[in-house]
């Protein structure tokens, strides 16, 4: 008995994307482990996103950007 052997095809690499690594010229940024992830209108709104996302994962290294000023500040886990 022969059997029939068919080769598959080879799949296709998936298509890359960039995500963007520009920093906001307005506004804040939520900058996780090096990387802009989340932009917010107001300094508030990006503490506690940035609060909430260091309780849930502290192992991440997460930096508010303000825009305005060209500066950076890092989170630290706050024990209550």
């Amino acid at each position: 008995m022969r059997q029939n052997k068919r080769t598959l095809p080879t799949p296709a690499p998936a298509p890359m994307r960039r995500t963007t690594t520009g920093l906001p010229t307005g506004g804040y940024a939520l900058i996780v482990d090096g990387q802009v992830k989340t932009e917010f209108v107001t300094r508030d709104h990006a503490l506690t996103a940035a609060g909430e996302l260091k309780r849930h994962f502290p192992m991440l290294q997460i930096k508010i950007y303000d825009a305005e000023n060209k500066r950076s500040e890092e989170m630290e886990l706050v024990v209550a």
